[in-house]
């Protein structure tokens, strides 16, 4: 019989902690919550850091190293903040074919990062998925939540360019 750990208390004083608590405890603070409790974990704070990992662990009764492995394992989640903005660029082997490559190696020279980095001023987390399933529109990339579908290099930079350009008016 596994122990409950529904007493732990969270790393922090932070009310988006009962958000957590109330994921893990519909599924009972068993193991196999463990993914829907990450997700909470990461819509609610934007990412997953040690903190919650080991919280999460704690509170499931599960090794870290499963969490960690389960959080690392699945490109949704990220352990580390997000920029301002995102682009999601499609690996799979429709876009890959198609070009997106270069598209990839062209962002990467442009905002000197690599996929899975965010840029120094935080302004733009640049990113790739195995598989978008829009295999039709190919090449695919996201930017900010909204697919790119046949998306060249041109067009990919301008919305890349335009998403600065807003956050430039911002902080005006």
């Amino acid at each position: 019989m596994s122990q409950r750990n529904e007493k732990l208390e969270p790393p922090s004083d932070d009310k988006r902690w009962r958000i957590v608590q109330a994921t893990m405890q519909r599924n009972g603070f068993e193991r196999d919550g463990l993914i829907e409790t990450l997700h909470t974990v990461q819509e609610s704070f934007g990412f997953l850091d040690d903190d919650s990992l080991r919280y999460v662990a704690a509170s499931l009764n599960a090794p870290l190293s499963q969490v960690f492995g389960v959080s690392t394992f699945y490109h949704l989640f990220s352990l580390k903040p997000a920029g301002q903005h995102t682009c999601v660029v499609c690996l799979g082997t429709a876009c890959y074919i198609k070009g997106i490559p270069l598209l990839l190696k062209e962002i990467e020279n442009r905002y000197g990062i690599k996929a899975g980095q965010t840029t120094p001023d935080g302004n733009l987390s640049l990113m790739t998925a195995r598989c978008l399933g829009s295999c039709g529109l190919a090449p695919v990339a996201v930017f900010d939540g909204e697919i790119a579908g046949k998306v060249n290099i041109q067009e990919a930079m301008a919305r890349l360019q335009a998403l600065e350009e807003k956050e430039d008016v911002r902080q005006a």
